[in-house]
């Protein structure tokens, strides 16, 4: 049977503007017949998978999603004496596994269409084919194998890839995130701002050098992810200390990395105040449900914290559950982060 491995987050965040829509304004969705604020799985993965926390845990171990690995690839070739016109010929051969390369025309002519994930270890075997190439060895390319199906890219391992022109090197993600919404009706608010002239006279107006407005929202978001533990390990070859690494760094990150969106006007930095780990073998699920109707009051968290552990329990008695637990409560003084990732990277 496979293990699964759900978190619940509970996280405080005061006026702030993480995860912005295409007019600015913060991301919402409609979810029990009310307007609640929303951050997007896109926007909360990479957040997490570029953070100190991945960086320093996993270091070695993470891919670049990146259109550039040719660009990157020509300039290492000149870096090493290559003439220009060899090394774009090489970069641009190399590339092309990744995906569509441009036109020679183009002014980017060694960047790649897409955006594609790069492990470390493609990486470098993209840049030592591309040193024979460039030094005349002769390469066929469709027998010389750089996508990988599987390797130590934990980062790829847990979101996963696709390749559409070599599907065969996909990576089914072994993390499910869902997107982050209020326990709580939550509207965007306004924000009217001003930027005064540092030298403008008392003789002159007293108006402002620039006039403004920026949208902004508050609330406590609740937060799904689900991992498929087993599938982790076959993403990483098997390579099971590695996984629990990867676990341990995935459960870090969420409880204290949001996306950093106008962190400059808000500073808008919160850790998880209340976590839950579930781990076993039935069939996982999230627990959104404890919030279609609002949470409202005066002390939204630690109501949330109440709705939440009283729809688990609901679930639990009308379907039965054998999965282990540890729970994280911080107002109440209950359980550690250390404690959850214990479980989770057991």
């Amino acid at each position: 049977m496979t293990i699964f491995v759900q978190l619940h987050w509970l996280t405080a965040y005061p006026p702030a503007n993480l995860n912005r829509d295409d007019t600015g304004r913060p991301k919402t969705a409609r979810f029990g017949n009310v307007d609640r604020l929303r951050v997007s799985s896109q926007a909360l993965k990479r957040a997490w998978r570029t953070s100190d926390a991945f960086r320093s845990a996993l270091h070695g171990h993470l891919g670049e999603r990146t259109q550039r690995l040719g660009e990157e690839i020509e300039r290492h070739l000149v870096g090493q004496g290559i003439a220009a016109d060899a090394a774009l010929r090489a970069a641009r051969a190399v590339g092309d596994v990744f995906g569509k390369i441009k036109p020679e025309t183009d002014r980017k002519p060694a960047r790649i269409e897409q955006l594609v994930f790069v492990s470390a270890e493609e990486r470098a075997a993209a840049l030592a084919l591309a040193e024979r190439i460039a030094a005349g060895g002769e390469v066929d390319l469709s027998r010389t194998p750089l996508l990988k199906p599987v390797d130590g890219a934990v980062d790829i391992g847990m979101f996963g890839r696709m390749l559409a022109d070599d599907p065969d090197f996909n990576r089914e993600a072994a993390v499910q995130v869902a997107h982050a919404v209020t326990t709580h009706r939550a509207i965007v608010e306004d924000d009217y701002y001003t930027a005064v002239d540092d030298l403008k006279t008392p003789a002159e107006d007293a108006g402002a050098g620039f006039v403004g407005e920026a949208g902004f929202g508050a609330g406590t978001f609740y937060l799904y992810l689900c991992i498929d533990r087993d599938l982790l390990v076959r993403n990483l070859g098997g390579d099971e200390a590695l996984a629990r690494r990867g676990l341990a760094a995935l459960v870090q990150a969420a409880a204290t990395v949001g996306p950093r969106g106008k962190q400059a006007s808000f500073a808008s930095r919160a850790y998880a105040s209340y976590g839950l780990v579930e781990r076993g073998e039935e069939a996982p699920r999230s627990l959104a449900a404890a919030f279609l109707k609002p949470v409202g009051g005066e002390d939204v968290l630690q109501d949330s914290v109440a709705r939440l552990r009283a729809t688990r329990d609901q679930f639990a008695r009308a379907y039965g559950s054998d999965a282990e637990t540890a729970e994280m409560d911080v107002p109440a003084g209950q359980g550690t982060l250390a404690g959850l990732i214990a479980l989770a990277a057991r």
